[in-house]
């Protein structure tokens, strides 16, 4: 945790997305609506760690939750969904990893198995994982230090103590993955790094950012809402580190950025083409569409050459003529091709008409 102090004042600095997200689905009642309830944010979180290649003390967290479904439906839904945003972005070689770490009655066992085990290593562990080995010894398996790694290549595995509801989840689970072609490697070491986490977890990995190769990580979270004052329910979701993602991005040499373009420039000449001009652009911005008009008061020259800078895709040169005819020229930058539009209400419509392009250059 980033903790610090201001003055007398003492506080932590918010380390992940999931459980401030829940708080705000109680304390803004979208639990009492139909479930599932699906939501997502996008935020920065802190954590008090050295700071290393894809590993920041500040960073920003893009998230999806699902609360409301148990199933193992819901897991493969909320997996598939991440999948997705990483495959249209063009990442390559991400590999899923899942596991199941049971519930707090299979756990139960399962921990005191880890506890005998470590306690034989227990001066060779790390001084935050010997605090660990009383707490949580399953959180002893995400240690970043290479000692406590190699002490916990040999441990015990939660699927062998899995209970019969928690094993057949799992089985559910793996059976949608399959189903939806999505490839995956169980990971029995995998334990996320939060202790909320129930039955499925899971993580897309990379090898491009070195040791910190965990792009996308979540999980399930059945008990959180009721530790946060809800009632009884269940949950899940993801994370993505967005300084990892882009540092993926960039060792991969993909590259997101998309040219800027304006959809419609009008190039008035004149105090009223300007007014006539302001209200179009306004007109067609409440409509969705990307329109800009000049406000640095240019010739028509340095008007045009601007439209051309910002990639615009069509100018309309509004003057004296166009305002007493009520009619000016749509003109597409880059096929020179023209139409002639009236300048009133209408404008909008006829400018959004998906047939526009192929009536350029013919008669109204």
């Amino acid at each position: 945790m980033y903790t610090v102090t201001a003055k007398e004042s003492t506080f932590t600095l918010r380390p992940e997305g999931t459980a401030g997200t829940i708080r705000a689905m109680l304390q803004n009642g979208l639990l009492n609506e139909a479930l599932p309830q699906r939501v997502y944010y996008i935020l920065s979180c802190f954590r008090h760690e050295r700071p290393q290649a894809g590993r920041l003390r500040e960073f920003h967290q893009f998230g999806v939750e699902m609360a409301g479904a148990s199933s193992a439906d819901a897991d493969a839904e909320v997996i598939s969904l991440a999948k997705q945003i990483l495959d249209q972005i063009g990442l390559r070689g991400i590999e899923l990893n899942i596991n199941s770490i049971g519930c707090p009655v299979c756990r139960k066992n399962y921990h005191a198995a880890l506890k005998q085990y470590f306690s034989g290593y227990q001066d060779q562990l790390c001084e935050t994982c010997q605090e660990r080995l009383d707490k949580n010894p399953m959180r002893i398996l995400d240690c970043k230090s290479p000692v406590c790694q190699g002490i916990a290549e040999n441990a015990p595995i939660i699927l062998d103590y899995l209970c019969e509801d928690c094993s057949s989840h799992f089985e559910k689970l793996k059976s949608n993955l399959d189903l939806l072609n999505i490839n995956y490697t169980v990971n029995p070491r995998i334990v996320r790094g939060l202790d909320y986490y129930t039955k499925t977890v899971f993580e897309f990995v990379t090898t491009d950012i070195g040791a910190q190769g965990t792009i996308c990580g979540g999980g399930r979270y059945d008990g959180l809402i009721a530790q946060l004052g809800g009632q009884s329910t269940p949950a899940l979701g993801f994370g993505m580190g967005l300084e990892r993602l882009l540092l993926t991005l960039r060792n991969q040499g993909i590259s997101l950025n998309q040219e800027n373009t304006c959809d419609i420039y009008f190039v008035p000449m004149g105090e009223n083409a300007g007014a006539k001009a302001m209200q179009l652009t306004a007109q067609l911005r409440q409509d969705g569409i990307s329109a800009q008009t000049d406000v640095m008061g240019r010739s028509l020259r340095a008007q045009m050459k601007y439209a051309d800078k910002i990639h615009a895709r069509f100018t309309v040169v509004i003057g004296d003529n166009e305002l007493e005819q009520n009619e000016a020229i749509l003109k597409n930058m880059k096929s020179g091709e023209k139409i002639s539009l009236k300048l009133d209400e209408s404008f909008a419509k006829r400018f959004s008409d998906v047939e526009i392009a192929d009536r350029l250059g013919m008669d109204e």
